[in-house]
């Protein structure tokens, strides 16, 4: 990806008027999608170090987002 990360734009985008919550963006929701998978076959050793897994498991959905953003351009 380049330094400036591309958001897709608008997930759900709304008509309200200036209310300043447009909705989230396409990457927000993609990687919601790809935490949501990944954390539902994660299998976590007890005593694990939550901050650590859950932030690379973070970082990695949004990494896949970025991927299907890019997907998405080169389709087009």
């Amino acid at each position: 990806m380049s330094a400036q990360i591309k958001d897709g734009g608008l997930a759900f985008p709304r008509t309200y008027n200036g209310d300043g919550h447009n909705g989230m963006t396409l990457r927000d929701y993609f990687a919601a999608k790809a935490m949501q998978t990944f954390m539902s076959g994660a299998v976590l050793p007890p005593g694990y170090d939550a901050h650590e897994e859950l932030a690379l498991v973070a970082f990695r959905a949004y990494e896949a987002a970025d991927a299907m953003i890019v997907a998405r351009e080169v389709k087009s």
